[in-house]
């Protein structure tokens, strides 16, 4: 079967040892989208056994930041500058989905969002900047 991930973007993801820590699988990134799948894994709650928003912003900045990698030359990697989250519901069962998107594609610095979901309800949505870096 024909893996849809451009090579270098799955390369990229498979060397995050963050993702893999959270069990998160990258499940699209081409043309300015990408998403990414995570179970709420033991060691990933809160206190309240809530997921942990740092699960949250983890995966919805790696879903926006390869978002961005998939607009940019084969010879650049990305690096977050900045990055806002709003968390709107707290995540009880998972798994999340993070749906980065491209809002502008600049040649210094793109402009990404992402939303995480759990099944239909939005749990946050996530707004920064991504630089181009080159390998």
């Amino acid at each position: 079967m024909h893996d849809p991930i451009p090579q270098r973007i799955r390369q990229s993801f498979d060397a995050q040892d963050m993702m893999r820590t959270l069990g998160a699988r990258l499940l699209q990134a081409a043309d300015g989208r990408s998403v990414i799948e995570a179970p709420i894994v033991p060691g990933a709650r809160q206190q309240q056994g809530y997921a942990h928003a740092g699960l949250t912003f983890a995966i919805g900045d790696s879903a926006a930041g390869y978002a961005a990698l998939s607009l940019m030359p084969e010879d650049h990697e990305v690096l977050t500058v900045e990055m806002k989250i709003n968390l709107l519901a707290p995540a009880r069962d998972g798994p999340l989905r993070a749906e980065g998107q491209v809002i502008r594609a600049g040649r210094r610095l793109s402009v990404v969002r992402s939303r995480v979901l759990e099944g239909e309800t939005e749990i946050a949505i996530l707004q920064g900047t991504m630089i181009p870096v080159p390998l």
